[in-house]
């Protein structure tokens, strides 16, 4: 058992809570535009994943929804249980997964990787908490609520006023993650 779990040291937990606090700080940051909640969440789960890897940048992330699912309010609507029936919870579920592929291509080369790297890694971490946040708003929504989406609404609503901003992210993210890689590397 004890050689499935690797054993975190004092530094790694520091870091799996700071960056735990920071996406549920970041749900709360809320950038005004029009028609679609804009926050900076998407921004440290992408930011995990380049800093401390793909385990525990996706650990960090999975902290953060299991406490929002034990009822803290740290999602942008809440907390608890019941929440895994909003429409926008498979963009959460998509944030463990996404941190864990980030971390996977940003620190494959080891040491110090590039501006053009650690962009691939956040733009496949964009692409995973899309599709995985589209899937399920649309059968949630369908299926579950009873509310009849179709699947154009949910892409315009969900993707394409949304994308955007989080591309923006994308670039911050990598910009922000290759200076900090370059001062601790």
């Amino acid at each position: 058992m004890q050689s499935l779990v690797k054993k975190m040291t004092a530094r790694e937990l520091v870091l799996c809570g700071l960056f735990t606090a920071l996406t549920a700080i970041g749900a709360f940051i809320r950038i005004p535009v029009p028609v679609v909640p804009f926050t900076l969440q998407f921004l440290f789960t992408m930011l995990a994943g380049i800093l401390l890897g793909g385990r525990l940048g996706s650990l960090s992330v999975a902290i953060y929804v299991l406490l929002g699912l034990i009822g803290l309010p740290v999602f942008t609507e809440g907390g608890g249980p019941a929440y895994i029936f909003q429409p926008t919870f498979g963009y959460l579920i998509g944030f463990i997964i996404a941190s864990w592929v980030t971390g996977q291509i940003a620190n494959t080369a080891g040491a110090r990787p590039s501006f053009k790297r650690l962009l691939a890694a956040d733009f496949a971490g964009m692409a995973i908490v899309y599709a995985l946040g589209l899937l399920y708003c649309y059968f949630i929504s369908n299926f579950y609520l009873g509310k009849v989406v179709s699947v154009w609404m949910v892409f315009l609503y969900g993707f394409i006023l949304a994308a955007p901003g989080d591309a923006a992210l994308c670039i911050l993210a990598a910009a922000i993650g290759k200076k900090i890689l370059s001062m601790i590397r």
